[in-house]
């Protein structure tokens, strides 16, 4: 969708923002046992950390390992839909366990339960990523995102 490369910028600054406070906001309420307004703000504590990991490793990374992934499953001449959704389940299944891995080491104290307490925390994550992404998030910001660069 993004044209250029400061469109790109943009557009996974505003991908990456939603993704991530919708994550973290999810992975509080499991750790405090319920959803509760509280949780909107004590997201933006992590949010300063992991925003800035989620774009840097999405727009440097992931971005252009997900296109070729999914460019294995679809070619250019599917429509646009299904090109779509092939490298947004490419990004959803690169950054879930990378950000879950990033999530354990910065904010569970696992121990030597490390990897059990990373995997329990990507298969949690995943369903809500996958089914975040696909339903709300990522047509939510290529709205926002048509609407601020509409095409000529």
């Amino acid at each position: 969708m993004p044209k250029t490369k400061f469109q790109n910028v943009i557009f996974t600054l505003m991908m990456a923002f939603l993704m991530v406070y919708a994550m973290i906001c999810y992975n509080i309420s499991l750790n405090i046992g319920e959803m509760s307004n509280q949780v909107f703000l004590m997201a933006f504590h992590e949010m300063v950390i992991m925003w800035p990991i989620a774009f840097i490793l999405e727009f440097f990374v992931v971005d252009n390992l997900a296109h070729k992934l999914a460019f294995r499953m679809v070619t250019p001449q599917d429509r646009p839909i299904v090109i779509t959704l092939a490298i947004s389940v490419m990004i959803i299944c690169i950054m879930c366990p990378v950000m879950s891995l990033i999530a354990t080491l910065l904010f569970k104290n696992a121990g030597s339960q490390f990897i059990a307490v990373w995997l329990q925390t990507t298969f949690m994550n995943f369903p809500v990523a996958f089914f975040w992404q696909l339903m709300y998030c990522g047509p939510f910001i290529r709205l926002i995102f048509r609407k601020m660069f509409p095409e000529k």
